[in-house]
């Protein structure tokens, strides 16, 4: 007994020596985060403890007896990981302002992009994360790779059927993508030309990336009246291909079935997941979406390229079938998002990039339409013509708020903006599109739909934006308030946190966010941002392995 005492003494002197010794020393540490109400993001209950930071690590949690060169005092505020923003358009935005001022005062430290693919072609993403790293950026970003991407680098925008060597060109963009860090595949099928990629193709040109551990993250082809058989769609591409499935901003948007459609769509989900695939999603908190007003064109129009589409836009004869072709619904490989929205008054202008049209900003394009003695899809249709090269952005008020509470309590739903970074903070961000979810969507999670109303605990509700996201993305040392992995933290107060934004005002900024930590360093505070780029290029695929 005696030897084992010993034993167990002289093990327990070498364990609790360097922790003696650097409180004796008066050891600091980078930062230290004081008495906060410590959420760790897994769902737990909040803990009151101090969180201490070397490097970009977190080093301790709990009582940390040693000062910080940085302190905070977290009193009476929760602290909790980094929000994980997993729909993002910030991939061109950041390469002209790195900072992600509108991303950061919502408490967003990850932004994961390319919904649209990458900025730049396959073979030189590599290049371009280097580029934002050596730049600088204040968020942590990933981005995905686009399965239209690669189509395009092949065969052009233009409608046809892919030869076997174009998909096999296809495949091997794929495979380059994966190599250089991108976490998988998306696509964006309701917009040509992606609404001209079939299901066998996609899950062909899918399937190069399962060996790298893909995701197969999508717009879905239809996200109104056929939203089940879309669904349908990306979970056999999964099951096929053999990869995760993730759907992009989960919407029932169909003014004739709200109520019915989520609950089915969910449903579905579930079902795909006890089979054992690997499905989750993401949405945005608002009724709202918001796109290209080109949406309202059917897809056959771009058949031909850009240039012929204006063509026949600008056609009194072909306008004359659209119009018929609107009043008749949607078509195969095509949504018709002013019927899904219940007609044009419920489609808004957001953003005409022409001066002619500014006056007319947030109003619908019925009243619009009645101002100028025209019909709507002539209106419509006008401003689409007169924006280009640029795209004229508009609102379409098409969903349901018991739907959005619906499908924000499934537990496999994280939380995506749909936003880019504004390259400017204050102005509106990247797409050019006045939403509020580009400056509201994270706090407006815990204000509207924790405090507002009880949708969400909100240790839930945390967990959504943090640990979910990281663990079906993959990212191992992130999400997670924890010993040894990456300070990335936001420190809210609960009681004043709210998002502002509104349709009117879409681009005010929240308040609540107090600090925000990324890779160790404090990038915004109460004075706003500090300067600091720490953030880093997330890598998913085959350079994770």
């Amino acid at each position: 007994m005696r030897t084992d005492l010993r034993r167990w003494l002289w093990v327990s002197a070498l364990v609790m020596c360097p922790v003696i010794g650097a409180a004796q020393d008066g050891a600091r540490h980078d930062l230290v985060i004081r008495n906060g109400r410590v959420l760790d993001g897994a769902g737990n209950p909040w803990v009151l403890a101090d969180v201490a930071v070397d490097g970009d690590r977190i080093v301790r949690v709990g009582r940390v007896p040693q000062s910080g060169r940085r302190e905070i005092d977290a009193r009476g505020r929760y602290v909790s990981p980094g929000f994980i923003d997993v729909m993002d358009q910030s991939g061109s935005t950041l390469l002209k302002n790195g900072r992600a001022e509108n991303k950061l005062h919502q408490g967003v430290t990850t932004v994961i992009a390319g919904e649209g693919g990458t900025p730049v072609p396959a073979a030189e993403i590599g290049e371009y994360f280097a580029t934002l790293e050596r730049q600088g950026i204040s968020v942590n970003f990933g981005t995905y790779y686009s399965a239209t991407q690669a189509r395009v680098e092949v065969m052009g925008r233009s409608a046809g059927t892919p030869a076997p060597d174009q998909i096999a060109q296809m495949q091997d963009k794929v495979r380059t993508a994966m190599q250089a860090g991108t976490f998988g595949l998306a696509t964006a099928l309701i917009y040509p030309p992606g609404s001209f990629q079939t299901t066998s193709e996609l899950t062909e040109i899918v399937r190069a990336s399962a060996a790298c551990g893909g995701i197969y993250a999508t717009h879905m082809r239809d996200e109104g009246e056929d939203l089940l058989n879309a669904i349908g769609e990306a979970i056999e591409i999964g099951e096929q291909a053999g990869v995760k499935v993730h759907i992009f901003h989960l919407k029932a948007a169909y003014a004739p079935q709200w109520g019915q459609l989520m609950p089915k769509a969910i449903a579905m989900v579930d079902a795909a997941r006890k089979r054992g695939l690997d499905i989750a999603a993401d949405i945005y908190p608002y009724t709202a979406g918001g796109t290209g007003l080109s949406i309202t064109v059917p897809n056959w129009v771009y058949e031909d390229g850009q240039d012929e589409a204006i063509r026949r836009l600008r056609d009194p004869q072909v306008r004359e079938r659209l119009k018929r072709e609107l009043a008749a619904g949607s078509q195969p490989g095509w949504s018709n998002l002013v019927q899904a929205a219940g007609g044009w008054d419920r489609v808004v202008l957001a953003n005409a990039h022409n001066p002619k049209y500014d006056a007319y900003r947030f109003q619908s394009i019925a009243a619009i339409a009645a101002e100028l003695g025209r019909d709507p899809a002539d209106v419509a249709w006008d401003i689409v013509v007169e924006a280009m090269p640029k795209r004229a952005m508009s609102l379409f008020f098409m969903m349901d708020e018991q739907d959005v509470e619906t499908a924000l309590r499934a537990p496999w739903v994280a939380i995506g903006s749909d936003a880019a970074a504004a390259e400017q903070f204050g102005e509106i961000d990247g797409l050019g599109l006045p939403h509020p979810r580009a400056y509201g969507t994270f706090p407006r999670i815990i204000a509207e739909y924790v405090k507002r109303r009880p949708v969400l605990s909100l240790e839930e509700a945390v967990r959504k934006m943090t640990s979910w996201p990281a663990q079906h993305l993959g990212l191992r040392d992130r999400g997670v308030i924890r010993e040894g992995l990456a300070a990335d933290l936001t420190i809210f107060d609960y009681d004043k946190i709210d998002d502002v934004a509104d349709w009117k005002s879409p681009t005010a900024v929240p308040v609540g966010i107090d600090y925000v930590v990324v890779g160790g360093q404090v990038v915004l505070d109460p004075d706003g941002h500090t300067g600091k780029l720490p953030g880093k290029v997330l890598k998913g695929g085959c350079a994770l392995r």
